[in-house]
This record gives structure tokens, C-alpha cells and sequence, in this order.
């Protein structure tokens, strides 16, 4: 396991934009995906995006679909999050999260961080 650091989290209004950055503690032995995930009270947490080591194929949730963008610089042990055309429904904790398997099921991931709040105004 790795320790994953969220940062960028905050307020907009909606139709507005946020990156988000997540900072991996050390470079992972291995060949890691990498995700962001999102959870509201009383909800189960949900798949926002998630990239492959190679930066192939990120797969999203289909409410962020044309929304948001995940990238990812291995060099720098870091995963982004661009959000754009922000909804309020897009408020919650998002969490980043790290494993050996490119998927969607957040069971799979090993290492999460401690999440950053957004939060979206109408």
C-alpha cells in the first residue's frame, strides 16, 4: 500500500470547474491504476474515473461522462481529476484510490486517500 494525498477540493458554482490532484507517498512497486471515487452521506461510494499505469482506456461513471477528465503522471506519482460543467448533484467526498487491477469496482483498490470535499452551488 501506498499513501495517497487528495488536494483541490473546495466551492464553485455550478457550470464551474476544479482539478483535483492526488500525490502517491512513494513510487509504487508495481504497475498500479489508479481512480477517483465519490461518496454522499448515507450513499454507497461510487466510481467517478479510473486510468490504467499506461493512461489507456479511463473508464468513467456514466454521470460524469464528456464532464470530467482523469490523467495521470507516473513520473510524479500523480493522478488528476479535471471536472468541468460542474452540478450540484456532483457534491460529495471524493477519495482517490490505487491497486493492481484497472477497475471499476472500488473493492479492488488497496490504497485510499483521506478525501477532499467539493461542494457545487446552484
Amino acid at each position: 500500500q501506498v499513501e495517497l494525498v487528495e488536494s483541490g477540493g473546495g466551492l464553485v458554482e455550478a457550470g464551474g470547474s476544479l482539478r483535483l490532484s492526488c500525490a502517491a507517498s512513494e513510487r509504487t512497486s508495481g504497475t498500479y491504476a489508479m481512480g477517483w471515487f465519490r461518496q454522499t452521506p448515507g450513499q454507497q461510494r461510487e466510481v467517478v474515473a479510473v486510468i490504467s499505469w499506461t493512461g489507456t482506456g479511463p473508464l468513467y461513471g456514466n454521470s460524469v461522462k464528456g464532464r470530467f477528465i482523469i490523467s495521470r503522471d507516473n513520473a510524479e506519482n500523480t493522478v488528476y481529476l479535471q471536472m468541468n460543467s460542474l452540478k450540484p448533484e456532483d457534491t460529495a467526498i471524493y477519495y482517490c484510490a490505487a491497486g493492481p487491477k484497472f477497475t471499476t469496482a472500488s473493492g479492488a483498490y488497496e490504497s485510499w486517500g483521506q478525501g477532499t470535499q467539493v461542494t457545487v452551488s446552484s
